[in-house]
Order: structure tokens, then C-alpha cells, then sequence
């Protein structure tokens, strides 16, 4: 398994187009990935990163860490490859 936390860039979180945008990127990657918000230090329930409804709930705002997980062959360039939008400003 092969994980990373990034803060999560865009000013309205991951709502809405930032969603959808991460989603989207999830669902086209090898590997299939999991995020979980981090808090206190601690990453709580994981959803499938490829899931609109899942990203938003997680209630992830501007400057939260969040953690992204997947396993297998491709794992760390699709966890990596979501890492890096997210931490970017996705409302621009």
C-alpha cells in the first residue's frame, strides 16, 4: 500500500468543481484510490476518490489535510498524481 497526505489548495475545499475535477482524475488512474480528512492527526473513514458525493462529504476545506491511499502496481503514481491536484488552487 502507498500513501501520501497533501492540504487541500482550492479556497472552497473539495466541493462542486473541485469534486468533480479530483473525481474525475481518480476515476481515469490505474489504481483505484481512497481519501480520508485528517484530523488531529489521524485520518478518519476513507471514501473512493472517484466519488463526487464521497469527496464532499468528507467536509474537506481550504488548508485540511487530507490522505490518499491505493494498492497494487500503479498505486503510487495515481496517489501521487491526485496529491498533486489537490494541492493545487482548482477554483482559478
Amino acid at each position: 500500500m502507498y500513501q501520501r497526505r497533501t492540504l487541500v489548495a482550492s479556497s472552497v475545499g473539495l466541493h462542486a468543481r473541485p469534486a468533480g475535477l479530483v473525481a474525475r482524475t481518480a476515476a481515469g488512474q490505474a489504481a483505484k484510490v481512497k481519501i480520508a480528512k485528517i484530523t488531529a492527526g489521524v485520518a478518519g473513514d476513507p471514501v473512493d476518490a472517484a466519488s463526487v458525493l464521497g469527496l464532499m462529504t468528507l467536509g474537506a476545506a481550504h488548508g485540511d489535510e487530507v490522505e490518499l491511499t491505493a494498492e497494487g502496481d500503479a498505486a503510487r503514481e495515481s496517489v501521487d498524481a491526485l496529491a498533486e491536484l489537490i494541492a493545487q488552487d482548482l477554483d482559478a
